[in-house]
């Protein structure tokens, strides 16, 4: 039975490159955003998430994901019912990926919001990337092209990275790739060792 680890950090932290790094030495990775997409695609979950929306959120066959954004991050009870479908069926996704990795020591899943959503509850081990908070903000505005404000009120909405660290078994700060590397193959001894 491989191991769950989870890998998680705020927005612009660069958890997908370092999960990027965790590929490269072999692990495999799950990453819950990109499944997301992927099952957020499919008509059966088109039907469920648009039933509960007043308005059209739909352009053709597909989720509206920008307008969906922008209404649940001004109604989170609307985001809860977004979770309570998208949830159960990226778990039920996980588990399946999971069993045909199960050769492996360990599997990595990597989620924003693993905190936030308890996705804690599920890894047996967890890894927590950061970066100073500068750091993060140019990294989003030149990759996605918005502004300081935009960027700063993502961050304000997120759990703090004080908040997390006592919860994780593992802190990278991602500023120099070399080191993080170098983090990245240390981590991957040790918890192979823990096995």
């Amino acid at each position: 039975m491989a191991l769950i680890v989870g890998l998680t950090g705020g927005i612009g932290s660069g958890k997908t490159t370092v999960a990027k790094m965790f590929e490269a030495e072999g692990i495999p990775i799950y990453i819950a955003d990109e499944r997301a997409k992927q099952i957020m695609d499919r008509k059966d979950v088109v039907d469920a998430v648009q039933a509960i929306f007043e308005e059209n959120v739909r352009i053709g066959e597909v989720l509206d994901r920008k307008k969906i954004r922008e209404i649940v991050f001004e109604n989170k009870q609307l985001l809860t019912k977004l979770n309570n479908i998208v949830h159960p069926e990226v778990k039920k996704d996980f588990e399946q990926w999971k069993q045909k990795n199960d050769v492996f020591p360990f599997v990595i899943k990597e989620s924003a919001v693993l905190f936030e959503n308890n996705l804690n509850k599920s890894c047996d081990l967890v890894i927590l990337v950061t970066a100073p908070e500068e750091v993060r903000i140019n990294r989003v505005m030149e990759r996605d092209k918005v502004s300081f404000d935009n960027v700063k009120s993502i961050i304000n909405n997120q759990m703090k990275d004080s908040d997390k660290i006592p919860l994780s078994d593992y802190v990278i700060t991602n500023i120099n790739k070399d080191l993080v590397k170098k983090e990245v193959k240390m981590i991957i001894n040790d918890i192979i060792f823990k096995i």
